[in-house]
């Protein structure tokens, strides 16, 4: 194996990660899925301008947490056996839910698919929360300054987080959709949503994650990796703590969309890609997600791999998801 630039690969195996735990963590995500299953979902199916035989394509909106109308590209095969299972799919940071041809595969095989687009990103999602503080950029820490002030609902990984469980419920509630057999999958961003998602709704039996984000915020700042996707991080101190005298504070808010401290919650069967030279995702980050979870898991390693394509995996993931 090569040289690491994180922990030693021993040390990642039992690594636990340092970005603080709040105290009502389990209580503010409790509290957070009241809210949602109080919510009429008023969900609605527009049939989209791509079709083919044998499926049918829709734009799925629904109303999330602050009455946002949330959107999913929705595939519904056509002749599969009913009830069958089916796929959500969740999209890297700043993107969007993709084109329709690469959900094909699985709605060939009997699937319904539901692929999400996070809020304010680059998909048809709404964000009409509103927040203290600067958006300037980054969706970290959006709604951190509310967070500090005792609100913590306001951040808006909290409201995304709960938007994958949602779309998994109203899946779920499909007439011909078997809900004990859901399958979540995405990389980096899409990543830490497909284990989000999968700890919010622990009917989810398996989930394909890719490097995923999100993940023990503080030892990615005392890595100095603060950037590329988490140079938010940075630029927070930088503007708005510079003498970093709430870093502590900082921290403590952030975890609570830490996806580490929801891993616990996890039943699903895991399938995990990693790149051992991911400068983006740093490993120890992932490793502090993967070492909480206490359900079947297992890593598929990259040891020359960063934050990019793992030759193989997307295939390991659609024969492991294939068997829902």
């Amino acid at each position: 194996m090569p040289l690491f630039f994180d922990l030693p690969f021993d040390q990642l195996k039992t690594y636990q990660g340092i970005n603080p735990r709040p105290d009502d963590f389990d209580d503010f995500w409790d509290k957070g899925l009241a809210e949602m299953r109080s919510i009429n979902s008023q969900v609605e199916m527009i049939p989209s301008e791509f079709q083919v035989s044998g499926v049918e394509c829709f734009h799925l909106y629904f109303t999330g947490i602050g009455g946002a109308r949330v959107h999913a590209k929705l595939l519904l095969p056509q002749k599969a056996i009913s009830p069958h299972p089916a796929v959500l799919m969740f999209h890297g940071y700043a993107g969007n839910s993709g084109d329709w041809v690469d959900k094909l595969g699985y709605v060939a095989l009997g699937f319904t698919v539901a692929a999400l687009d996070c809020r304010g990103q680059g998909g048809l999602s709404e964000d009409i929360g509103r927040v203290l503080g600067n958006t300037l950029h980054g969706h970290i820490i959006r709604g951190l300054d509310e967070a500090l002030n005792g609100s913590p609902q306001k951040l808006l990984y909290r409201q995304i987080f709960l938007d994958t469980a949602q779309l998994a419920r109203i899946v779920m509630e499909m007439p011909d959709v078997d809900p004990d057999r859901i399958g979540v999958m995405g990389g980096s961003q899409g990543g830490a949503l497909t284990l989000a998602c999968s700890a919010l709704e622990p009917r989810i039996k398996r989930a394909a994650p890719i490097f995923p984000f999100l993940s023990d915020y503080k030892r990615v700042w005392e890595m100095d990796q603060a950037k590329d996707a988490y140079r938010e991080l940075q630029e927070y101190f930088r503007f708005f703590d510079p003498m970093h005298e709430h870093e502590d504070s900082v921290f403590e808010k952030l975890g609570y969309i830490d996806i580490q401290h929801l891993a616990s919650r996890i039943r699903a069967d895991i399938l995990w890609g990693i790149g051992l030279m991911d400068t983006i995702c740093p490993p120890s980050s992932q490793f502090a997600t993967y070492n909480k979870i206490t359900s079947h898991k297992r890593m598929a390693i990259y040891p020359d791999f960063g934050h990019g394509t793992l030759p193989g995996f997307l295939d390991q993931s659609f024969q492991f998801l294939m068997g829902l």
